[in-house]
């Protein structure tokens, strides 16, 4: 799994112009997810995003996670994360999971980011989806799960 992380001021995702899941200050969390990744990965990254320290805290050091801002985190599905860019100008989704063991892996994160955090809004899989978003600091990190 790939979870490219973006500490946000706000964000929203949309699917034919209606909104289908948004957030104020927080975490827009694109996930892409590869062949061969488990139920097991997709708790512990959940586990790990929501705790991981990319909030200012009072001495303004990255030292406070979601759970302490008490911020949003928006899930967005996002198969192009798992990409294979080694060569070439044209992008290969050898290593991207299919849609039918890729799906039931993203509800199985976002359900354990849901149990752990409870804020959490959510994209639509397999959807042509418009996200919006603005990134605060900019501050984005790439995890791998």
């Amino acid at each position: 799994m790939i979870a490219l992380l973006q500490r946000v001021s706000h964000g929203s995702v949309f699917v034919d112009g209606v909104a289908v899941g948004q957030i104020g200050h927080g975490i827009v969390l694109f996930l892409g997810i590869e062949k061969g990744d488990s139920t097991e990965q997709a708790e512990k990254l959940a586990e790990r995003i929501v705790n991981y320290r990319l909030f200012a805290d009072d001495d303004g050091k990255m030292n406070a996670c979601l759970q302490d801002t008490l911020g949003g985190l928006l899930i967005v599905p996002q198969f192009t994360l798992a990409a294979d860019t080694s060569q070439g100008r044209r992008p290969g989704f050898e290593p991207a999971a299919v849609p039918a063991d890729a799906e039931p892996l993203f509800e199985k994160f976002v359900e354990a980011a849901y149990a752990l955090h409870g804020q959490v809004a959510v994209g639509t899989f397999g959807a042509d989806m418009q996200v919006n978003l603005t990134n605060d600091g900019p501050v984005t990190f790439i995890l791998n799960g």
